[in-house]
């Protein structure tokens, strides 16, 4: 059996193959175990033992089982000065320079909708926008993306929730993937249109619009005034050129999902090699999913920049055992049905091998969902493991390329911010094609290394920055994502 052996200190490795007794990519025993205990994978532990384990044998979840673990995050401990790529040999992107500073990886016009309540609206003008074909005068602009929610009324007008749901409206209203937005709200709703407005900066703007229904004589009224606010700043839009931008001002966002054994192996670590370089070059990643670094939380905390960048991130994982305790749930109720057929026993497991698309380099920041991001370097933004919810809140955060690896595959785009999808396997990589970008399964397949893997995928990230389509947009994806996370209580 050919095994795939992460560390000498190991207790299992990962089949490359099936057999008889063991499916592809799941855990064997390296030695024997007894009941009770620890079972190593990444010189880490992943779980315990439920009973005698023979060398050879399959583990999984009907031997092994998660369990709290002690560790010692020794904040800082391994954080180090990051060998910074020289700005004379640093490479460019041909992005869209907005007039706010900010660095455009696409250019579409953005109709914002700030409750549920203006979704149709909002809808309704993208449909004769399109019935119009009035697109096809301008190629220069990418499209017209509705941001529709069920949000913005029910709610409490003030804390947890209302803050989040005001920092992502106006993360997307400002972000640089639009050259123009058009903000529609109701009227009398919570989440008041005119205070996003405020909250975005855009007011004033030619390439801002703001309608608000109740005020503009209804449904009908409004969806020709929106029309005619979208024609009016097309022409803006078309008029826009790429242009080179240093690396140093993109943003990736980090994301798994649908992942298996072996995305801890391939994808993610090769993903992390590439946020390395992009670190060296003055940019920025973003690193989410709370509930998905649990049990990993130290490693990264070890390389935290200040002893408060690490308190912020052991903080946000103590809010997440109380919070999911308070609800009656478990954070090990992650992995999914789909991530265990793939290999995965615990959280434990899937948290260590998804924290390595975080690379190597310092944590330099911990932020609140959707909050704009100031640091350059790896940070950290608190979400859901909920891919859709996650990377709302990193786009609204200012991430203007997203990096989404999976190991089962993904039916996943993300607009405005264009998707790349990295396979962590080849067999999903030849079944799925049309749906993924890159294949890192050749690196379990010993065709490349890592660090050359890493190398390829930050060339896609330029590519895609510069205007080269992924897979997700030439199918289209994108348009249904936005998942504000539902934080506090339904009125």
């Amino acid at each position: 059996m050919s095994l795939i052996v992460l560390h000498e200190n190991d207790d299992v490795g990962v089949a490359k193959q099936a057999t008889e007794t063991v499916p592809a990519m799941h855990k064997v025993a390296l030695r024997a175990l007894v009941s009770g205990d620890p079972i190593r994978k990444f010189n880490q532990i992943i779980g315990y033992a439920t009973q005698a384990i023979a060398v050879g044998e399959h583990v999984h979840t009907h031997n092994c089982a998660w369990g709290e673990i002690e560790t010692n995050p020794a904040p800082g401990s391994e954080a180090k000065p990051t060998a910074m790529t020289p700005k004379s040999t640093r490479q460019t992107f041909n992005g869209f320079r907005r007039v706010s500073g900010g660095a455009g990886t696409r250019n579409y016009l953005g109709i914002v909708t700030s409750v549920n309540c203006s979704a149709t609206v909002a809808r309704q003008i993208v449909r004769e926008i399109d019935r119009s074909g009035i697109l096809d005068d301008y190629p220069n602009v990418d499209g017209i993306v509705p941001i529709v929610h069920g949000r913005g009324c029910g709610m409490s007008g003030s804390g947890r929730g209302y803050d989040s749901l005001k920092r992502l409206l106006a993360g997307y209203a400002g972000h640089p993937n639009f050259g123009g937005v058009l903000l529609i709200g109701l009227g009398c709703e919570v989440m008041q249109s005119g205070e996003v407005a405020k909250a975005s900066g855009l007011a004033g703007s030619d390439r801002f619009k703001h309608l608000v229904i109740q005020q503009s004589g209804g449904t009908r009224k409004t969806i020709e005034a929106g029309v005619d606010a979208v024609r009016s700043m097309l022409p803006l839009l078309d008029a826009d050129r790429r242009k080179p931008i240093p690396v140093s001002e993109l943003t990736l966002a980090l994301q798994c999902g649908a992942s298996d054994a072996f995305s801890g192996i391939t994808a993610n670590p090769a993903l992390g090699r590439a946020v390395d370089l992009l670190v060296q070059s003055g940019g920025t990643a973003i690193l989410a999913e709370t509930t998905e670094i649990y049990g990993a939380e130290h490693l990264l905390a070890r390389r935290a920049e200040t002893p408060q960048v690490a308190a912020s991130l052991l903080g946000l994982i103590d809010w997440w055992r109380s919070h999911t305790a308070s609800t009656g749930e478990e954070i090990d109720n992650n992995p999914s049905p789909g991530n265990k057929a793939g290999g995965l026993t615990t959280i434990l497991e899937k948290s260590l091998g998804a924290a390595s698309k975080g690379g190597t380099t310092n944590l330099v920041g911990v932020y609140q969902y959707g909050e704009q991001i100031d640091k350059k370097g790896l940070v950290f933004m608190d979400s859901p493991g909920f891919d859709p919810a996650s990377v709302t809140g990193q786009v609204a955060s200012g991430a203007n390329v997203i990096c989404f690896t999976t190991g089962r595959g993904s039916a996943f785009g993300f607009k405005p911010v264009p998707s790349i999808k990295l396979a962590s396997n080849s067999a999903l990589f030849q079944r799925q094609h049309e749906d993924i970008d890159i294949n890192c399964g050749v690196v379990a397949d010993d065709v490349k290394s890592l660090d050359e893997m890493g190398a390829d995928i930050f060339a896609e990230v330029i590519a895609v920055a510069s205007g080269k389509a992924t897979k997700s947009e030439l199918l289209g994806y994108g348009d249904d994502e936005f998942t504000p996370w539902i934080v506090g209580a339904v009125l």
